[in-house]
């Protein structure tokens, strides 16, 4: 990687496994729109616009001098990471040979840890569109006014801020039975009960148990807050989408959450995370096992790897 500056806008050339959509759409954050060619987001206390020139491998970060880049987006981004060695360890796998294909510039980003976890207990039962609202109105009465462009952005709320809201002001937000589950964990953060940081130097399983003591946090949740901001590449936080690519692909049946984790750990290991967001990016874009509007059953895409074509066919599982 190469960067330059010009002020306020810095540039990384050499990047060849980065694209926007796939990175600020594929679920893992809420904060970035599509603005244009790219992306305009919130990072702690900036507002920045993110664009890649695909012709020359050109990252382009607006609003963002070197010693931000350096202090945090460097990191945020996950730019040090190796994703061409990543792509091609896990295309060994056929499946995930297609979903690294279909979505080849997604990398995980390392958010803030408080950020991502009332984000994710905000995700419980949720769509991203809703998710992305709720969020922009917590931050918009409890976060603080920064400015750009002509435009008013709001920083995220601080645990202390939500801790003082009340639940009633956090319903009218639109975090509904959430409310509660927010207002706990806030208190429970605020008033030292919880270390986010301490829980991030955790091995892995103890980070993980240490995270459901949260109200509002259960094995998903808890998994997306340490793929998402602590750095767990292990983690394998399932939803729907999840489940039902790895029902159809490898597992042939339906199972619980649990023994999807079990396999995913065995098959996929260190870069079970990595892998998941390849996973879910695909079988969301593609709609695989989304009933039609008809209710018929519920019916997968398969493509034909095991026998190296390209045609589809369509099956229903068992």
């Amino acid at each position: 990687m190469k960067v330059t500056s010009d002020g306020d806008t810095v540039r990384i050339s050499g990047i060849t496994d980065f694209y926007p959509e796939h990175v600020f759409d594929c679920g893992q954050a809420f904060r970035w729109n599509r603005d244009g060619d790219g992306y305009v987001g919130v990072v702690k206390d900036q507002v920045l616009r993110v664009t890649y020139c695909a012709g020359s491998n050109v990252l382009v970060l607006e609003h963002c001098d070197p010693d931000w880049y350096d202090r945090h987006m460097r990191h945020y981004l996950d730019l040090d990471r190796d994703y061409g060695r990543i792509r091609e360890e896990l295309s060994a796998d056929p499946v995930l040979k297609e979903a690294v294909r279909y979505g080849w510039g997604m990398r995980v980003l390392n958010q803030d840890p408080w950020e991502t976890l009332i984000s994710f207990i905000l995700s419980a039962n949720n769509n991203i569109k809703r998710i992305k609202g709720i969020i922009e109105k917590l931050s918009e009465a409890y976060g603080r006014e920064i400015h750009w462009k002509g435009r008013t952005y709001y920083t995220f709320p601080t645990p202390a801020a939500l801790s003082r809201a009340g639940e009633e002001s956090l319903r009218a937000c639109g975090c509904g039975y959430r409310g509660p589950y927010i207002a706990k964990t806030a208190r429970m953060v605020s008033e030292g009960q919880i270390s986010l940081s301490g829980i991030r130097d955790l091995p892995y399983p103890e980070a993980h148990r240490a995270l459901l003591a949260c109200a509002g946090v259960g094995d998903k949740v808890a998994d997306c807050v340490l793929l998402y901001s602590m750095e767990k590449a292990e983690a394998f936080p399932i939803d729907v989408w999840v489940k039902r690519v790895m029902e159809y692909y490898y597992i042939g049946r339906k199972v619980t959450a649990r023994q999807v984790r079990s396999f995913a750990d065995e098959k996929f290991g260190k870069l079970s995370g990595v892998a998941q967001q390849y996973l879910f990016y695909y079988a969301r874009e593609q709609k695989i096992g989304k009933p039609d509007k008809g209710g018929s059953p519920t019916v997968f895409v398969k493509n034909s790897f095991e026998r190296g074509g390209n045609s589809t066919e369509r099956a229903i599982l068992p």
